[in-house]
C-alpha cells in the first residue's frame, strides 16, 4: 500500500451533507493548496476533492479522532480549534493539545457543536460561493464561522463524515 492509498484509508472528509451551490460538496479544508497548504491561515468551507479520486491531505481529518470529537489533520499534525467561543469567529488551526478549544461533539442531527459551548455550532456562510484557484469546473470556497445552532441555518450546519468510498 502506498502511503497515499494509506492515508486515504485512515482519513475522512468532513463534509456539509447539503451541496448548496457546489455539486462536488464542501468540505473542510485548509486555505492554500493541498501540500502546499497554510495552516496559520486558518479553516475553509472548499470543494471536496474526493472527486479526483483521494481524499486532499488539506480535508484528510483522521477517522478515529474525528469520532472521537477531535478534528485532527495528520498530514499537517494540527487540530481544529475554537479560538473564540462567539459568534461569527472563525476557526483555527493549532497543534494538538487536547485542551476543551479542540474538543467537539457531532450531535444526533448532524450538527457540529463546540464543548465548550454546545449551543454554537459549525455554520457555513450563507451567499454563493466564491471562486476557489483551478478545478474543472472551478472549486468554490466559503467562509466558516462559529454561529448559534439554529434549525433556520441547518443546510449550512449539518455535517457528515465521508470515506473516500462513499
Amino acid at each position: 500500500m502506498s502511503i497515499t492509498s494509506s492515508f486515504a484509508a485512515t482519513n475522512v472528509e468532513i463534509t456539509l451533507i447539503d451541496k448548496l451551490d457546489e455539486p462536488r460538496g464542501f468540505c473542510l479544508d485548509i486555505v492554500g493548496s493541498k501540500h502546499k497548504a497554510v495552516p496559520a491561515r486558518g479553516l475553509q468551507a472548499h470543494t471536496c476533492y474526493s472527486y479526483q479520486g483521494d481524499i486532499a491531505v488539506d480535508q484528510g481529518f483522521s477517522a478515529d479522532s474525528a469520532k472521537d470529537g477531535i478534528f485532527l489533520l495528520p498530514w499537517f499534525n494540527i487540530c481544529m480549534t475554537l479560538s473564540d467561543a462567539r459568534p461569527g469567529s472563525p476557526l483555527s488551526l493549532k497543534a494538538c493539545d487536547g485542551g476543551q478549544q479542540q474538543q467537539f461533539t457531532f450531535t444526533e442531527n448532524r450538527a457540529i457543536v463546540f464543548n465548550t459551548d454546545p449551543r454554537l455550532c459549525l455554520t457555513v456562510k450563507d451567499g454563493a460561493g466564491r471562486p476557489g484557484g483551478g478545478g474543472k469546473p472551478v472549486h468554490l470556497i466559503r467562509r466558516l464561522s462559529v454561529e448559534p445552532c439554529n434549525q433556520d441555518l441547518a443546510k449550512f450546519q449539518k455535517w457528515r463524515m465521508r470515506a473516500n468510498t462513499d
